[in-house]
């Protein structure tokens, strides 16, 4: 059983996740061109990318791409973070039973993270899986997918190049990838926006030279995905991109967060 260490984040009730979903989908409702809402929940993505901050900044963010993938409904989820606690060298995989949600555990697929393990030169760092970044997915899988099974990724340095290379073996393997990441951080509104902008841009046209100016904690997934999504030439769909400002209404110190899906 895996412990949630940032359950104020989302709430620390099922109540309170359902609640936060319900809210931010009303938004969607209201504001989407009903059409276009019918074209856009009509897709069915091999991955996203999603924020990871609290959910009253980044939540509406994430739950939009979410809510476009709710149609790909798959049997297995991989979900790809940064570590923000530990630095190490490479990445790791948990292989803990489940992974606590407050709406219920999703059960971790082991024998495919144990494959991983065996395939490429994915370690078992457990100590390393107390991150937020994984953690704040989980309950819109769970929302969302119908009980699938999920697998736990964090890396710290590694290349995005063997990044992409598991990527590709997960999407073979007809395993939905979500990739984790925030953008620029503490920048002023107007400077956010423009560091951002790059990478939006390197996703929307999956070129990795304009994340060279592309500020991101997830950077190394951003580019992994670009990568990956060039390989099995899937079509990239920038969903929402917002800063911290958008609730705090703080523009002196604001931090960028996208989604996005990949068809």
């Amino acid at each position: 059983m895996r412990s949630a260490v940032v359950k104020e984040w989302y709430g620390s009730s099922c109540e309170a996740v359902e609640e936060f979903i319900k809210s931010f989908n009303k938004i969607i409702d209201e504001n989407v061109d009903k059409q276009k809402a019918k074209e856009i929940f009509s897709l069915k993505p091999k991955a996203l990318i999603a924020p990871h901050a609290g959910w009253v900044y980044s939540g509406f963010t994430a739950n939009f791409a979410y809510k476009i993938a709710k149609n790909a409904n798959p049997s297995t989820v991989a979900v790809i973070g940064p570590s923000h606690k530990f630095a190490f060298e490479g990445i790791s995989v948990t292989l803990e039973d489940e992974y606590e949600t407050p709406c219920g555990n999703l059960k971790i697929d082991r024998s495919l993270s144990i494959k991983l393990m065996e395939k490429f030169d994915v370690l078992n760092y457990e100590h390393v899986h107390i991150e937020h970044s994984t953690e704040v997915q989980m309950p819109f899988i769970k929302h969302y997918f119908q009980n699938p099974q999920v697998i736990e990724l964090i890396y710290s340095n590694y290349s995005p190049i063997k990044l992409a290379e598991i990527i590709d073996y997960l999407l073979e393997n007809d395993v939905f990838v979500v990739i984790s990441t925030d953008l620029s951080h503490y920048y002023d509104l107007q400077t956010a926006n423009a560091l951002d902008s790059h990478c939006l841009n390197a996703v929307h046209d999956l070129d990795i030279k304009e994340l060279k100016e592309c500020e991101a904690c997830g950077k190394i997934g951003l580019e992994a995905i670009i990568l990956s999504a060039k390989e099995k030439n899937l079509t990239p769909l920038i969903v929402d991109y917002r800063t911290s400002a958008d609730i705090s209404k703080d523009t002196s110190n604001v931090v960028g967060y996208m989604s996005a899906v990949f068809i």
